[in-house]
């Protein structure tokens, strides 16, 4: 029996930090959201929900009454995704949908007293993870950290998630 060749080649060798230096931050930014992520994700496994779940129900409760079409400009989702995870939601007793008040084919969204409560209790264990980190800073040293994330994000969009942060 004949035995195929490898057409590839292995490679032996890592990529390094003096060869990449930006290795650092990309690896940094995987650690550091597979940690802020952990523990909201144990709380929404237990209602059979996911991460596109958790992100909703955040934009929902910081902007009560956000349109759908908003949403999905924030999440970059497609519509089809979203009304997936809205359905579960809207079914969960966590989101309202309501038309709008001048025009009715509007969908704005709302959370509910359950939705706020699991928007709190997702957000708890992030807060606590934040707070520590920043709590070891200086106020210039959490300007920098602040600075750096929004040069992360794409130019196009800083100016609508400061909008957003902000409001």
């Amino acid at each position: 029996m004949a035995t195929a060749t490898r057409t590839t080649s292995l490679v032996d060798t890592p990529l390094t930090i003096d060869d990449r230096p930006e290795i650092t931050f990309i690896e940094l930014l995987f650690f550091a959201y597979r940690d802020f992520i952990s523990d909201p994700d144990a709380v929404l496994a237990a209602y059979g929900f996911g991460r596109a779940h958790h992100r909703v129900i955040h934009f929902v409760n910081r902007h009560p009454g956000i349109r759908v079409a908003d949403l999905l400009d924030i999440l970059k989702i497609t519509k089809q995704s979203l009304g997936r995870v809205l359905k579960q939601l809207i079914d969960g007793g966590f989101v309202e949908q309501m038309q709008g008040p001048t025009d009715r084919r509007q969908r704005l969204l709302y959370p509910t007293e359950a939705g706020r409560a699991l928007c709190l209790r997702l957000m708890a264990p992030q807060e606590r993870r934040i707070a520590a980190a920043l709590k070891a800073l200086s106020p210039h040293e959490r300007k920098v950290a602040e600075q750096f994330l929004r040069q992360v994000i794409d130019s196009d969009e800083r100016e609508m998630v400061d909008r957003l942060i902000e409001s």
